[in-house]
């Protein structure tokens, strides 16, 4: 089974997709089988990722919201999610890069945010743990890109995980929120079903040295999360740029600082998640 880590924040807008998207494309980059998990209803990673859904053809595709759509089991009549249910939903992503092909993608629409009103079936926080069950073995890394939210999908979320880590930019709020995230996660492994998920780290975005409260916000990251700060991204056009036209940072022109960071990121993810 690959090693699943949930990427989180208690807030929009702090790079959580950015990170997953670009972690990934490193990874990849350097030979890993990585799985990314669209869990925000957004779905700004599959986007981001050159996955398109079909829908303007008529012909949409299935997302991670049927792959933890409860089921009518015909013997008992009870709703269940079945084990292994997301199996013929992982799809290739829509990057021609030579390293994409060892990337795939869970994709994920609006309607997964349909999936919160069942929050109060029997077991639901265990849907993705169960969805995903046997379909990732053959993948070094999951990803899972959270909703800006500590509900129902970011808990299932930490359920099917085996770390937690989170993403921020250098704005007050969003550290903030990020150590709601760190926090939340400690005080809810039980509920979950787990003895623990460790929270490993944190992920600085989009800082701009020249900004006076970027540079007071950053120091106050390391002062609260210590060495579990991995590294700062810095801001740069380059990086927008490929998120915007959905393509890896090697086809956008001038990437190589920041392609640089994200490989220096994932020689980390790899140190503290195990190879």
């Amino acid at each position: 089974m690959a090693l699943r880590v949930a990427v989180g924040n208690n807030k929009g807008g702090t790079e959580k997709t950015t990170t997953v998207v670009r972690l990934a494309e490193a990874l990849g980059k350097a030979g890993k089988r990585v799985g990314v998990v669209d869990f925000d209803p957004q779905g700004n990673a599959s986007r981001r990722l050159g996955w398109k859904d079909g829908t303007d053809q008529g012909t949409a595709k299935y997302t991670v919201a049927e792959a933890i759509a409860y089921q009518e089991d015909p013997e008992t009549r009870q709703k269940v999610v079945y084990e292994g249910q997301a199996a013929t939903i992982w799809q290739p992503i829509g990057w021609t890069a030579p390293f994409a092909e060892r990337i795939r993608l869970l994709p994920s629409r609006y309607n997964l945010e349909d999936r919160n009103t069942e929050a109060a079936q029997k077991g639901a926080w265990r849907r993705l743990t169960k969805a995903l069950k046997g379909t990732d073995d053959d993948l070094d890394y999951v990803l899972i890109d959270c909703p800006p939210s500590l509900g129902h999908l970011t808990q299932m979320a930490l359920a099917a995980s085996d770390y937690a880590l989170a993403s921020t930019d250098v704005e007050f709020d969003s550290v903030e929120a990020a150590v709601r995230y760190r926090d939340f996660v400690a005080a809810s492994a039980e509920d979950l079903g787990k003895e623990e998920i460790p929270f490993i780290g944190l992920i600085v975005s989009r800082y701009d040295g020249r900004v006076g409260g970027h540079k007071g916000q950053l120091e106050g990251a390391r002062q609260i999360f210590g060495d579990k700060l991995w590294g700062v991204v810095p801001q740069r056009a380059t990086i927008l740029n490929a998120d915007e036209y959905a393509v890896p940072l090697d086809q956008v022109r001038d990437s190589h600082e920041p392609r640089a960071v994200y490989e220096l990121l994932a020689e980390r993810f790899i140190k503290e998640v195990g190879a």
